[in-house]
């Protein structure tokens, strides 16, 4: 066996790393006997390298064998799906319990938002009491009640990614398909699912900003979970604006539980609909369209919304009564300075502006105020009049308020006609 500094070096040189190999570097990584320098070093080393295909698919299997995979009891098949992350993109928060209501297991992973971007978790924990922290065995055994669980990645499950992510993020290697792949795809495949379906954002208020980059990110992850036998579909889906008309924590909470009552945004339903209805059909269910639309209009996509609440500990009342959910005391309403058609809006100056009223953070010591965010009144399409509100800014705490103001104003541009009509879902891979 190659030390860990000739391990580096082989894979500076181009060279191609053995599953044997790539098992050692990690154990050490996770147990301390490699240093956190060396471990920076091979990062490097992938980024400008990349990976082969076999390459990525060993380091994808040495991250979720570096600890415990989940031993969900459920004989119903289970599915799940991964968001790379956008601006107001809350579809997790209804499509799991939706999908879980017509007889799909759902056992979520999910992460919190740094940055631009938006999380999961956050947001769900701007409901009273919810809890996003499980032991493997308790997450299992809430996922064998229910059908479904959204929580954090507990200690135990894929330690290496843990480390890996958070160097990545001190050392300017966040931007490489292998290892933005591998950290997905291993906590996803540590679930023992049988089929994934992935929402890959592109645009402005996404991480993959041309439809090329993300269509390779895409690819590559379908591969790695076709090669690990898990049944894998990724859709390219348009984050050029926020998706929905909320931006923030517990507002897209509140704006979740109006499309599971039937009365959510339409880009944010459609997107539900889609994706809902491609993982039972990975599934293996038929008419799986019709499956979705039954559970939406039946309400049962609601009921099982509000066990979930309930049994991760969270106050299920908030699912008849959103109104309850934090809300913040003051609130800024920006306007329309001509008449015209909103012809864009940067989806990324959105979410910074949301960030600086308290509704994300910078790092991860960052304190989430769940009540702070926006509220978009006009989306690309709609036509303004001088003095309509476009946005709405909401705030606790007033410090960054004109930043966060003047940032939004930026982000929407008028104009004198209707802009075409764009696709939300771009593509299917897979």
């Amino acid at each position: 066996m190659r030390s860990a500094s000739e391990l580096i070096r082989h894979k500076r040189d181009g060279g191609v790393l053995e599953l044997d190999e790539i098992r050692y570097f990690l154990s050490g990584v996770v147990d301390g006997s490699i240093p956190r320098y060396q471990a920076a070093a091979l990062l490097m080393a992938i980024f400008f390298r990349g990976m082969a295909d076999r390459e990525l698919a060993d380091l994808t299997t040495a991250m979720i064998d570096s600890g415990e995979r989940l031993e969900i009891g459920s004989s119903g098949p289970k599915v799940d799906k991964h968001s790379t992350g956008g601006v107001g993109d809350k579809v997790s928060l209804c499509l799991a319990p939706l999908v879980a209501a017509c007889g799909v297991v759902v056992p979520m992973m999910s992460g919190r938002g740094l940055g631009h971007t938006g999380g999961t978790l956050d947001k769900l924990e701007s409901i009273p009491g919810f809890r996003t922290s499980f032991g493997a065995a308790e997450f299992a055994r809430l996922v064998e009640t229910n059908g479904v669980v959204i929580a954090g990645q507990s200690e135990s499950v894929v330690p290496a990614d843990r480390i890996l992510y958070a160097l990545r993020d001190t050392t300017a290697t966040v931007a490489s398909v292998p290892l933005i792949s591998s950290s997905i795809m291993s906590k996803k495949l540590a679930e023992r699912l049988d089929a994934l379906v992935l929402d890959v954002k592109v645009g402005t208020g996404a991480f993959m900003e041309s439809v090329d980059r993300a269509r390779v990110l895409a690819r590559t992850m379908v591969g790695i979970g076709e090669s690990h036998g898990v049944r894998t579909t990724a859709f390219l889906t348009s984050m050029d604006q926020p998706l929905g008309y909320e931006v923030g924590n517990a507002n897209e909470v509140a704006e979740a539980i109006s499309v599971l009552r039937g009365g959510g945004p339409p880009d944010l339903t459609e997107l539900v609909t889609v994706l809902g209805g491609a993982m039972l059909e990975a599934a293996g269910l038929d008419l799986a369209g019709a499956r979705i639309r039954s559970a939406l209009d039946s309400g049962a996509g609601l009921d099982l919304m509000r066990r979930m609440i309930e049994a991760q500990g969270g106050d299920g009342s908030v699912v008849d009564r959103p109104e309850t959910l934090p809300a913040a005391a003051r609130a800024r309403r920006l306007r329309a300075e001509r008449d015209g058609y909103v012809a864009s809006i940067d989806a990324r100056r959105i979410g910074v502006a949301a960030m600086q009223l308290g509704a994300g953070r910078r790092t991860m010591t960052d304190t989430v105020d769940h009540a702070a965010g926006i509220t978009m009144s006009a989306k690309v399409g709609s036509a303004v009049a001088r003095g309509d509100v476009l946005a709405t800014l909401r705030f606790n705490d007033a410090r960054n308020v004109e930043a966060a103001a003047a940032r939004v104003s930026r982000a929407y541009t008028l104009a004198g006609r209707p802009p075409e009509e764009r696709p939300l879902i771009l593509e299917e891979v897979g």
